[in-house]
């Protein structure tokens, strides 16, 4: 793919590009933006170096691609309640985002996609791992691929915001509300066609899938454990490490991601904004 504006150096051979000859910081002329978006859906998950930006400018680069999410469970950054900043304390034993998933699917309308701006990092460890649902996908047997197009899966927030859950052990430190009780299930195609490419992807993952659509849990279990193991394969991933300015902008309707908790005793911070999706599917 060529592009007129930007410099584009694929990260592996599954997804993941970073970006270059970009100030995210300035007003993005159309040229340039349509490049941005086209590396977006070329690559699934797009990197930038060396950014500065305030809030303002963090959220004027994710409107480009839509309208901004305020989470349900996580306080956001004072006057700017789009913004969540996900920081581990160097005495922090938990991380937040430290499980494969794909971010808000427990919506109605899942997310479009987050831009995560990295403010603090710490000397070594910290990476993020990212998967393409599309790749897994394609990487199917046929027989399997007939057997899950066509069904649905119940996603929910109960599970990893409730008291017992991973993200809500985060509840000090970043002001995440615990969602104890029924916070809402959704109903999502376990095969999902994008809606700008019209690629295939699987869409389940760990932390927000309950079960499929008229099934128990016991009964989704087996399914659901092989899919959640087949998606996130080597093969189908890719690995960033951050360093300060750094930022990333992953496809939530096509990619998972993992947030490694491997850097104990030192601070990480980071502020993310996420992006609506504009209609269920």
């Amino acid at each position: 793919m060529a592009y007129n504006k930007i410099e584009v150096k694929p990260i592996s051979g599954a997804l993941g590009a970073e970006i270059g000859n970009v100030d995210l910081s300035r007003d993005l002329d159309n040229e340039t933006f349509s490049d941005i978006h086209q590396a977006f859906l070329d690559h699934q998950v797009i990197f930038f170096r060396d950014q500065t930006l305030t809030p303002e400018q963090h959220k004027a680069f994710a409107r480009r691609f839509g309208s901004l999410n305020v989470h349900p469970y996580v306080q956001g950054l004072e006057g700017h309640p789009e913004i969540i900043e996900i920081v581990k304390e160097p005495g922090d034993k938990v991380n937040f985002g430290g499980g494969w998933h794909s971010d808000m699917s427990f919506l109605e309308v899942p997310a479009l996609g987050s831009v995560l701006y990295a403010i603090e990092v710490p000397p070594y460890g910290g990476d993020t791992l990212f998967a393409s649902q599309h790749r897994a996908y394609e990487g199917l047997s046929d027989g399997m691929k007939a057997l899950l197009d066509g069904l649905k899966a119940v996603h929910s927030a109960k599970n990893e915001y409730s008291s017992s859950g991973h993200s809500a052990q985060k509840r000090e430190s970043m002001k995440v509300a615990v969602a104890d009780g029924y916070v809402g299930e959704y109903l999502h195609p376990v095969v999902r066609t994008h809606p700008e490419t019209g690629r295939k992807a699987l869409y389940v993952n760990p932390a927000f899938t309950d079960r499929f659509a008229g099934m128990r849990r016991s009964k989704s279990k087996p399914l659901l454990d092989f899919l959640f193991r087949h998606c996130t394969q080597e093969a189908f991933t890719c690995r960033f490490r951050w360093t300060k300015g750094s930022v990333a902008f992953w496809d939530n309707r096509a990619v998972q991601h993992y947030a490694l908790n491997d850097y104990h005793g030192y601070r990480r911070q980071m502020q993310r904004v996420t992006i609506n999706g504009d209609k269920p599917f």
